[in-house]
């Protein structure tokens, strides 16, 4: 995820100070993983130097001065440029998964254990995000469904892996 992109578009609708798109940004998009402060204050500064926005103002505060941010013009048309732009596909064609199952069989160790592990895994993160997907929000509920279509697609493939397991196992051991 773009975190400069993203502070562009909040930018959008009106100036903002670095805590407030923190707080909006963990709001929205970093539920599982919020964005420290001094990512946000040195993403600022990098769109600040690229002239993608610009301070606003500048008030006293309890501690430093806090300074209020506004999107420029040029701000503007790159936020629409990367929006408008496809996301490109992940394809995951050098897992880590799959190594690890090629690893198992290389060094004889249990390649099906290993299957079974991950299978158990990715079940427990499935029901962890169905539970939080049925008490959130229409947003919490897309980006959960999300995870959950590409968790299905890896299930998928752990039990063709495990279909497939004797003739991948006599392939890597040639």
């Amino acid at each position: 995820m773009s975190i400069g992109h993203t502070f562009l578009g909040l930018l959008e609708s009106g100036p903002r100070h670095g805590y407030d798109l923190k707080r909006t940004f963990d709001e929205r998009f970093g539920h599982d993983r919020p964005l420290a402060y001094g990512q946000v204050y040195s993403t600022l500064a990098r769109l600040l130097k690229n002239g993608l926005v610009e301070v606003d103002g500048i008030e006293p505060g309890g501690g430093p001065e806090r300074k209020r941010y506004a999107i420029t013009d040029a701000g503007i048309t790159d936020v629409e440029r990367w929006l408008s732009q496809p996301e490109k596909p992940e394809p995951y064609l050098q897992s880590t998964l799959y190594t690890k199952v090629v690893l198992a069989l290389l060094t004889n160790r249990g390649a099906a254990e290993l299957l079974d592990t991950q299978r158990s895994e990715h079940l427990r993160l499935m029901r962890e995000l169905t539970r939080r997907k049925t008490g959130g929000d229409l947003a919490d509920q897309l980006v959960c469904d999300h995870a959950l279509f590409h968790l299905e697609a890896d299930l998928r493939w752990l039990e063709l892996t495990a279909a497939r397991l004797d003739q991948l196992a006599k392939e890597v051991r040639k």
